[in-house]
């Protein structure tokens, strides 16, 4: 069965979700999207019944701390597996050379020799850059600059084993020049950091994020036909899901998803 298993929806400062991050997953393999922000990546993964022993890919979408700080985590927890023999195979890192660096370097800092010494050996670095292509899972995966007016920034766009496409496009908003990534798509996965209502109150704009609104009528432009939205605040979680549903729909016709974390989407 191919799934995405949400292992987080919020952004960067929430404190009553984890920070947005997830992974698509077939059989028992399992591609993890970006790490969060901390240790609650492997709280997270245990809950949804995921071993780490069963993750040899993971992909770093940019270098803000909610979405890369949990891979040092990661990387010790895989070392470990290697150690005492319970991983089978190579654990696969893939994102731009800056962040490889920055990665080496803060394992270097804060990580054991016993752990580290696994990097560049069983824990490899594959560097992207746009349209690099890579097959993961048996997925044909496309990695592309989503043109951030921040940090340099990848998303992906995948093609599924049943024939649906899947598009990953960051934690910004669409733009133009991702039209040929995102039109038509069967799966978009777009931010959407609060309801177009509570814009006021969020100021999405300033952090150069978008709204429900906002993201339902670049995917009705598109003619996506799921829609699902991440990276939100967390104030309004007990109601969230209904919120969001309700605003989004009036601009978008396609199925609308807004997961909370440890749900799982199936594609």
């Amino acid at each position: 069965m191919e799934k995405l298993t949400i292992l987080g929806t919020g952004s960067a400062m929430v404190t009553r979700c984890y920070n947005t991050c997830f992974t698509l997953s077939k059989d028992k393999e399992h591609f993890l999207v970006d790490t969060g922000g901390g240790n609650t990546i492997l709280s997270n993964l245990e809950k949804t019944g995921i071993s780490i022993s069963n993750i040899h890919h993971v992909f770093i979408s940019h270098s803000h701390n909610d979405h890369i700080s949990g891979i040092f985590w990661i990387i010790r927890a895989v070392a470990q597996q290697i150690r005492v023999e319970n991983y089978e195979g190579n654990l696969k890192i893939y994102c731009h050379k800056q962040i490889v660096e920055a990665i080496k370097t803060i394992c270097g800092l804060i990580l054991q020799d016993k752990f580290t010494q696994y990097i560049d050996n069983r824990i490899l670095f594959l560097e992207i850059e746009n349209e690099s292509e890579f097959n993961i899972l048996g997925y044909d995966v496309k990695f592309f600059d989503i043109k951030s007016t921040k940090h340099l920034q990848f998303g992906f766009a995948a093609k599924l084993f049943n024939g649906k496409t899947l598009t990953f496009l960051g934690d910004e908003p669409y733009r133009e020049e991702l039209f040929q990534y995102a039109n038509c798509a069967d799966f978009l996965l777009h931010e959407a950091f609060c309801l177009y209502s509570q814009r006021d109150i969020f100021h999405p704009y300033e952090k150069h994020h978008s709204t429900v609104k906002d993201a339902c009528e670049t995917a009705e432009s598109l003619n996506v036909k799921n829609l699902l939205l991440y990276h939100s605040e967390d104030k309004t979680l007990p109601n969230r899901k209904k919120l969001y549903i309700e605003e989004g729909k009036e601009y978008f016709r396609g199925k609308l998803i807004v997961p909370d974390d440890l749900e799982i989407v199936e594609l």
